[in-house]
């Protein structure tokens, strides 16, 4: 994965459902299997973070990493609350963090959202990362929701280590990283992770014009599902359709070329329950720029071409 040692899965999963709350319930036994398939199928990325279920998400993603004896083949990526970026807020919230996910260092540890509200010095917050990554409690450090010029200027807080990854929104139809953020990462090197690549479910066709979603989970509000929005999407949804089609391959997995194929992007998505529900609805998590081979993801050579 970009400037690290680590050989990521071109899929990787996040573990946002395992919260319990902004997806609906989720019991232990199910994160368990998903995460057990999950491995099956050739994943070992998982991302979760801290705000997921007041740390619900770590827990479970931990136990299950720990009892099904995966964590020498996996890696393990969290982030940290944006509120809670202090040099004393972070040095306690690592310790918990690093409880809950049964690890004596975190792979990758991501600032989830800057201090928007107690404004605290990001230099102080970019040279804890950096003391914990000397003290061999994480081994690199990440952002996520950054600006650009926030980014940019956290990295030259740093003196012995760098900012390795982007965790950013990023799909077909939300394109805004295209403008800058995407060319600068480029330019510095820095691993795009692209959350939600099927605009929460939007990309997949299951949801029409004609027939809009009624959610109870964290898409209840989303304006990516007003009946007008969608409308304005469908277009590009039967042209994936169409370019996909001779593929002859599942919708969700079509779904996902529009980020393996945008250079240096390759995408990951989050696992599905083993419920009923979670086999008709697949929650996406994002992609991972990576140095790595993987599974075959993408257009055939015609299709691209088309």
């Amino acid at each position: 994965m970009g400037r690290t040692d680590m050989r990521v899965s071109r899929v990787g999963m996040g573990a946002w459902q395992f919260s319990g709350d902004a997806w609906g319930a989720v019991s232990y036994e199910e994160a368990k299997a998903v995460v057990a398939r999950a491995v099956e199928v050739g994943i070992n990325f998982f991302d979760t973070a801290a705000v997921y279920g007041r740390g619900r998400s770590e827990e479970y993603l931990g136990r299950a990493i720990k009892e099904l004896g995966l964590r020498d083949g996996v890696y393990i990526a969290t982030k940290i609350h944006g509120e809670w970026l202090r040099r004393v807020d972070i040095l306690t919230s690592v310790e918990n963090q690093r409880r809950r996910l049964g690890v004596d260092a975190i792979d990758l540890y991501q600032i989830h959202w800057p201090a928007c509200w107690h404004n605290t010095p990001i230099c102080e917050t970019m040279k804890t990362l950096e003391e914990l990554v000397n003290k061999g409690l994480v081994r690199y450090v990440g952002v996520s929701n950054f600006p650009v010029q926030l980014l940019d200027y956290a990295g030259t807080c740093l003196s012995r280590t760098d900012v390795v990854t982007s965790q950013n929104r990023y799909n077909l139809v939300e394109r805004e990283a295209d403008k800058e953020l995407l060319p600068y990462l480029r330019r510095k090197g820095i691993v795009l992770i692209a959350r939600s690549p099927l605009a929460k479910g939007v990309l997949t066709g299951k949801y029409t014009p004609e027939n809009p979603p009624a959610f109870e989970d964290v898409r209840r509000n989303d304006p990516l599902f007003t009946p007008q929005n969608l409308k304005l999407v469908w277009p590009l949804v039967e042209e994936i359709r169409r370019l996909a089609g001779p593929t002859a391959r599942p919708r969700p997995r079509r779904r996902l070329t529009g980020c393996s194929e945008t250079r240096g992007y390759i995408p990951s998505r989050g696992r599905r329950r083993l419920s009923r529900r979670w086999r008709t609805q697949v929650r996406w998590a994002g992609c991972f720029q990576t140095t790595t081979g993987g599974g075959s993801i993408g257009l055939d050579g015609r299709s691209r071409r088309r």
